[in-house]
Formats: structure tokens, sequence, C-alpha cells
């Protein structure tokens, strides 16, 4: 199951590993994804770091992390295409993370919260 940040970067876990991506809102607002900038492999993030970097034709934006762990994966496909994630935003991961604390997960949104969130904006 998903969880969302307000920032709206999803997040799934499995096991210990978190497997992080943007929104379709997100890349509906960005508009036509140009770059990516994917974090280090190793580095250790905190919940709310910014941690990559996605360009697109109409705005530039940070990308944070919904929760702390150690970068285990990056998804170097979207260095080449990184437009791929304006076709499916949601089946497409920028990176994982080994969780270092998975009770940061209960600060973030449910899917259906996420889409109220949305709505509200």
């Amino acid at each position: 199951m998903k969880k969302y940040n307000e920032e709206h970067e999803w997040v799934e876990v499995n096991g210990d590993i978190a497997t992080v991506g943007i929104s379709a809102y997100a890349v509906e607002q960005l508009g036509d994804i140009t770059f990516l900038e994917l974090p280090e492999m190793d580095a250790e993030v905190s919940m709310g770091d910014s941690v990559a970097f996605i360009e697109s034709v109409k705005a530039a934006s940070d990308i944070y992390t919904p929760i702390s762990g150690d970068v285990c994966e990056i998804n170097e496909a979207l260095l080449d295409t990184p437009e791929v994630l304006n076709e499916d935003a949601q089946g497409n991961f920028i990176f994982k993370l080994k969780v270092s604390n998975a009770d940061e997960l209960d600060s973030l949104m449910s899917e259906d919260a996420y889409k109220n969130f949305v709505d509200s904006l």
C-alpha cells in the first residue's frame, strides 16, 4: 500500500525496503519531464530531505524522501528516459531505501487521504 507526503512523493514498503516515486498529480503539475537527477547510492537520508531533482518544460522541483533510510537502489533508466514518469508516475520508482525508521510511515497519508489533500489544492 502506497503512502504519500505533502510534497507529492509516494512510498511503498516491502519488508525493510522502501520504494519511492512521485505522484501522478506531481507529474501533471510539472508537465513534460525533461531531466531527472537521482540521489547518490548509499546516501543516508532523513525524512523530508531533498534527495533528487526533477525538471520539466514548465518547472523544476526538488524530490524529498518521505522516510529515512539508506539509498540502496536508483532507477538509472530514468536518467536516459525521464519522460516515462509522464506516462506512469505511480508505476515507476525513482529510488529505493533500506528503511531506518518504519514508525515514520505513520505520519504519511493513505491513498484516500492523499486524494482528499490533492482535491483541496
